[in-house]
């Protein structure tokens, strides 16, 4: 008994530490993370897995900060994050390639990845991107999803989701 007791709390601890997809139902514009692990850390996690890439952060925005402060002058009571904030950056070969295809895609450019927690649940963090949905040409969606991949891949390296 004792180790069948002891099986369920270590599962529960594994899924209580589980990086899941998270976001609203049917929402094809956004791909969105959660990891219960620390605020901070996820930042620093998420800034290291652009950079490793030889990405350059071209700008990080103190979105809470930013809400918090407005929200006073606007009469706003209920804070919407416990923190929240977005790094934005660029990949000259993957957007050279988008806008050869077509110079429309210049939309796509600079790349923005969000991190935040609500305030009832500090312990959890979302993180996630807007997805670049592909359209026009086979050269442009192809490029299109190379931005995708590249997004995906360093939310899911910075929170190591296999």
């Amino acid at each position: 008994m004792t180790r069948i007791i002891m099986l369920f709390v270590f599962s529960f601890g594994l899924l209580a530490c589980a990086t899941v997809p998270a976001g609203p139902a049917g929402a094809d514009h956004l791909r969105l993370y959660t990891v219960k692990r620390d605020f901070d850390t996820v930042k620093e996690d998420i800034e290291i897995a652009i950079t490793g890439r030889g990405l350059v952060i071209d700008h990080t925005s103190h979105i809470g900060a930013m809400l918090e402060r407005t929200g006073k002058d606007l009469g706003a009571t209920t804070p919407i994050y416990g923190n929240a904030g977005s790094m934005q950056f660029c990949s000259a070969t993957i957007s050279r390639r988008t806008m050869e295809a077509d110079p429309a895609n210049i939309v796509f450019c600079p790349y923005i990845i969000v991190y935040f927690t609500l305030p009832q649940d500090p312990k959890t963090v979302y993180v996630g991107y807007r997805r670049p949905l592909p359209a026009g040409s086979e050269a442009s969606r192809a490029s299109i999803r190379e931005i995708e991949n590249l997004l995906d891949g360093i939310v899911k390296e910075a929170l190591n989701i296999k």
